[in-house]
């Protein structure tokens, strides 16, 4: 990964091969990111998407395989057990121009991969809500 900052705007390059979300974690330990969003866009393999069932408490995960456009990335960082977390959404499109989406549990970009984090300065972290089965903001 390569990067450029501009105050706290951080422009990353996640080069072909290199895990997205794996990769994204790790340069907000190595800069001490611990709340802020993220949007980006690219070419990516190998994505691992979910969706939430709220009936069972737990995600129904499909993997695309195939080389796609990266149409749209868009997630926040906050803490959760001490340690960054990417909570982010993709849209995934194919070369029949079909597109697929859903929360993101890991992708390798393909292609390129052009992401931009802004770090925000707050002390934002994340709890389990037993009532929905995940872990959400705790803004108390």
């Amino acid at each position: 990964m390569k990067f450029k900052q501009s105050g706290n705007i951080f422009f990353l390059y996640i080069e072909k091969d290199e895990p997205v979300y794996r990769s994204i974690i790790r340069f907000c330990k190595d800069h001490q990111i611990k709340n802020g969003k993220i949007t980006g866009i690219g070419a990516v393999k190998h994505a691992e998407l979910g969706t939430f069932d709220t009936k069972t408490k737990s995600y129904i995960k499909k993997t695309f395989q195939d080389t796609m456009e990266l149409v749209s990335f868009m997630g926040n960082i906050t803490i959760k057990d001490g340690e960054p977390f990417l909570h982010a959404h993709v849209v995934l499109g194919n070369h029949g121009m079909e597109l697929v989406g859903g929360h993101l549990f890991e992708m390798t970009v393909a292609v390129v991969g052009e992401f931009i984090l802004e770090k925000i300065n707050t002390g934002l972290k994340r709890s389990v809500d037993p009532d929905i089965g995940l872990a959400t903001w705790d803004l108390d």
